[in-house]
């Protein structure tokens, strides 16, 4: 007879702890296991970027013991989990259906392979650097810098909306839509903190999400590179592909990616008599 093979929560928790150390995070962030039992079996994931009452409803039609999420659940701290109020909500459904939840985030955006490598691979990015390096590492570090073949600026806007998952908000960009694009920096998730180092790294234009009004108008202003402003869930759900792929080389699992659209924004419309200076 062949043997059994049964995964439980405890070692998909060790092994995305070593692929993720926790003690790569920021300090402010919450990261690891946050609920589930550990002995318990395992015989489907699923991966997502937000847990979500829409994500929470798939996991449980999928029939998935576990959740990774990329966005902590419980990042600011609260006095009740109560089932009247929006976390309790969520936390009491994950109990009830015998789903764990498993969170990597600013330590799966330091690692390598981590969310900003898999922004670069999908927009093919070569000779890809941290941005921001971890601790001197050449490997390790918050964002990404890369070649691609040239293109304006208004081209790789197309590009881009071409290559992330299709969101209501878009893609846009800020500069001379003529502009030749050859050196791209990007980085998965809000990034304005990093518009001085994009400076610095010396690149053609910089990608990431929840760009602001006067950020990147003084920016801009100071001759910063030109700037791509994506949404925040599109610019992290190539990771999640990247994660299911790992995850299924390693355990005898079903491991299902969740296409969920968890952007806030779900409305656009352009404005008729605006034209587009392309």
């Amino acid at each position: 007879m062949a043997a059994v093979t049964t995964t439980a929560v405890t070692d998909v928790v060790a092994a995305l702890d070593e692929r993720y150390p926790r003690e790569h995070a920021e300090d402010w962030d919450r990261v690891g296991p946050v609920l589930g039992e550990f002995d318990a079996p395992v015989n489907r994931i699923l991966c997502v970027v937000d847990c979500v009452p829409e994500t929470v409803d798939e996991a449980i039609s999928a029939g998935a013991q576990l959740i990774v999420a990329h966005h902590p659940l419980l990042l600011k701290g609260v006095s009740s989990v109560a089932p009247d109020t929006y976390k309790g909500r969520i936390i009491h459904r994950l109990i009830r259906a015998g789903i764990a939840l498993y969170v990597a985030h600013t330590n799966a955006d330091i690692a390598s392979p981590g969310v900003s490598d898999a922004l670069a691979d999908r927009l093919g990015l070569a000779g890809t650097r941290p941005l921001v390096p971890y601790q001197g590492s050449d490997t390790l570090g918050l964002g990404r810098v890369g070649t691609m073949s040239p293109m304006t600026l208004a081209d790789l806007t197309a590009f881009v909306a071409s290559r992330l998952p299709a969101t209501a908000a878009g893609v846009r960009a800020a500069g001379d839509p003529k502009r030749m694009i050859g050196t791209l920096a990007v980085c998965g998730g809000a990034g304005d903190s990093f518009l001085g180092v994009a400076t610095r790294a010396g690149v053609d234009a910089y990608l990431c999400a929840d760009l602001r009004h006067h950020p990147a108008g003084e920016h801009l202003a100071s001759g910063g590179p030109a700037l791509i402003d994506v949404a925040h869930w599109a610019s992290e759900r190539p990771w999640l592909d990247e994660l299911a792929g790992w995850l299924r080389d390693r355990f005898p699992v079903d491991v299902v990616v969740s296409d969920v659209d968890t952007d806030p924004w779900t409305v656009h419309a352009d404005s008729p008599k605006k034209e587009s200076r392309s």
